[in-house]
């Protein structure tokens, strides 16, 4: 890159890309050869006797994973941070966040390890100074939302491992950072690479080669100024675009605010204030799936203010897509990680890593989750307020099989669901459903106009990959490229996703 093009020029580039992207041509609709997922209604054109459910995940049997065990960690983890699979070391690795003052008033990056991502360790590979000194696995110190990719394309060995993160230490701000090991880690950024408020996090996008942030833009909204997230890129990691907003609460949010505040209300530590209730955003965890981007946003219902001068309320992971990093739908606005119980560790807050991980044919989102809420007195005092004791934080595991978020399910009636005018390329259809004993899905193949081509043999069972059989095996192959239609027919089933392969 010629380093003497301006910042705001190289921004001004990238988002006119952006837009010119969105504006590609989108009748009929390129699917390629990339699993279509039905969390939003792009290629739905009709339906008839078929609902669309929301899938949430099942949690891990040995959550929490992690919890504070060691001096350092102080009385609370946070994932805060992101988790990767090293392919070349065959390890997970994990950057989190503890709180002990004592050692840390800053606030410190800790490091662990897993072969499995079930049982972890915490190597004493502590690369930053303790105020009590000794041994530990902190690996930066002043810094929170460690977002930590490892990148094995870059040339140089020094910036094998980036992270975007919030320098909590003076001077504050976002800054990206790199380190040869994960471990060592110098700041790139002279200056904050863009404006947010404490709050950050991102992932590169392989498919775009760009790298992706959403900073913490606090605005008015609704007459209330609110956390929301704005939408940053950089090609090169150090230039970035000037944010533009992502995610805002809307009235839906708002409406629903009860509802959410009732399910904690046991543990909520004041009274509701009708004036202060209200949606906000805390954060942004994503997964990048074939045709799609999906969001986990931290949503946080307010429903007073607490008695050390923030915010009090509950917090809850719930789920977004966008197609083009643009526009984002939020079709459900239910937790995509249940709640815990009232006597249970995740019952108060939810944070999330930076980005999911697809772990063979599953997704694996790491969460932290605590038995406080936002306003507990815990968070802002240490003596008497239960901390380690009645209040702890922990980081737990929520799992979905591969591309299951969201189903079109259809009862025992029957239902059918007619895509939008598509082409692709592959050689045979796939469609990732399951069907009770007596159901079955029936897909019809037909043209534009909506006259049938083929139909295929009927598909039952539970599978991730159903290969759908029209009786030609040229069949699918002969048109790609054409534009095609097509109908799903179904009884006593669920479909979550199809594909051309």
């Amino acid at each position: 890159m010629n380093p003497k093009i301006p910042v705001f020029l190289l921004s001004l580039f990238l988002v006119s890309v952006s837009f010119a992207a969105a504006k590609a041509e989108d009748s009929p609709f390129d699917v390629e050869n990339k699993s279509q997922l039905f969390i939003d209604r792009v290629l739905v054109r009709s339906t008839e006797g078929v609902s669309f459910t929301l899938h949430p995940a099942r949690k891990h049997s040995k959550n929490p994973l992690l919890k504070a065990e060691k001096p350092w960690e102080g009385w609370r983890l946070e994932i805060y941070g992101n988790v990767i699979y090293d392919r070349d070391e065959k390890l997970f690795k994990m950057w989190y966040m503890g709180e002990s003052p004592e050692d840390f008033p800053h606030y410190p990056v800790l490091y662990a390890t897993s072969k499995d991502g079930v049982h972890w360790e915490k190597p004493l590979v502590g690369t930053v100074e303790s105020l009590r000194g000794g041994s530990h696995n902190a690996v930066a110190h002043g810094y929170l939302l460690a977002s930590v990719m490892k990148d094995y394309a870059d040339p140089d060995p020094s910036r094998r491992y980036k992270m975007i993160c919030w320098r909590q230490k003076p001077k504050h701000g976002a800054h990206v950072m790199v380190s040869p090991d994960g471990l060592n880690w110098k700041q790139l950024s002279e200056k904050p690479i863009c404006r947010s408020s404490d709050v950050i996090t991102g992932y590169y996008d392989e498919s775009r080669e760009l790298y992706v942030a959403f900073p913490k833009l606090n605005t008015k909204v609704r007459g209330h100024t609110r956390r929301c997230f704005g939408i940053t890129t950089s090609k090169d990691f150090l230039n970035w675009t000037e944010p533009r907003y992502a995610f805002k609460p809307d009235l839906r949010d708002d409406a629903g605010s009860l509802a959410r505040i009732e399910q904690v209300r046991p543990i909520l530590d004041v009274p509701d204030n009708p004036a202060e209730m209200r949606t906000e955003f805390y954060g942004i965890g994503v997964y990048v799936a074939e045709s799609c981007t999906l969001a986990f946003p931290w949503v946080f219902t307010i429903n007073n203010n607490s008695r050390f001068g923030n915010h009090e309320g509950p917090g809850e992971l719930q789920l977004a897509v966008s197609r083009d990093l643009e526009r984002w739908e939020r079709p459900f606005r239910e937790p995509v990680v249940p709640r815990g119980g009232l006597d249970e560790w995740d019952r108060g807050f939810f944070v999330s890593q930076s980005r999911a991980l697809r772990v063979e044919d599953e997704v694996w989102l790491y969460y932290g989750g605590s038995t406080y809420t936002h306003g507990t007195p815990c968070i802002y005092q240490a003596e008497g307020t239960g901390r380690k004791t009645e209040h702890t934080a922990g980081i737990g595991l929520a799992i979905w099989k591969l591309d299951r978020f969201v189903s079109v399910d259809a009862p025992a009636e029957g239902g059918t669901l007619t895509t939008v005018p598509i082409t692709y390329t592959g050689q045979r259809l796939e469609i990732n459903a399951a069907t009770k004993a007596d159901g079955q899905i029936v897909v019809d193949l037909l043209d534009a106009a909506g006259k049938k081509i083929a139909t295929a043999k009927p598909v039952k069972g539970d599978d991730l990959r159903h290969t759908i059989d029209f009786g030609d095996d040229s069949l699918v192959a002969a048109k790609a490229g054409q534009p095609v239609v097509l109908r799903f027919r179904m009884k006593n089933a669920q479909l979550f996703a199809f594909a051309f392969r």
